[in-house]
């Protein structure tokens, strides 16, 4: 019996020194502060979505028709798209965004109302360009419905 008890105390680790701690307390995050920041805009059909992004681009925020609780057919329309844009631009005042520049992509009901979200937010609107994509002969269009 005395060999055992030997054995398991040569087998533990006899530690005088404490444990070190844990790291003491979770430094709290801060927000970056991002004067100038591009609004990314692409109304489909069947929904807008937006993003904010930093001038290198990485999101700051991003929010969508449906993320507000849109469901079903109103996501497209233009009243969606404005609730989705001062939305956004409420997640962009914790930044402290003044000015923005927006890009539109697509060809959905909410173009327009997401722009005039955003003014009516009170940021500055520097440009507002529109990056939908424009087919040059490339593919054959896909016919037409026929109801």
């Amino acid at each position: 019996m005395a060999a055992k008890e030997s054995k398991a105390k040569a087998a533990a680790p006899a530690t005088s020194a404490p444990a070190p701690a844990a790291t003491a307390a979770p430094q709290k995050k801060t927000k970056r502060n991002v004067p100038e920041a591009y609004v990314y805009i692409t109304a489909s059909y069947n929904n807008t979505l937006m993003s904010l992004t930093d001038p290198k681009g990485n999101v700051l925020a991003h929010s969508s028709a449906g993320a507000n609780g849109f469901k079903g057919t109103r996501k497209s329309t233009p009243y969606a798209a404005t609730v989705t844009a001062e939305k956004l631009m409420e997640k962009a005042a914790s930044y402290g965004v003044q000015k923005v520049r927006i890009f539109v992509k697509g060809v959905g009901t909410g173009r327009e109302q997401s722009v005039r979200g955003i003014q009516a937010s009170g940021v500055e609107l520097e440009a507002i360009f529109d990056t939908t994509p424009i087919p040059h002969n490339g593919c054959r269009k896909k016919k037409s419905r026929r109801v």
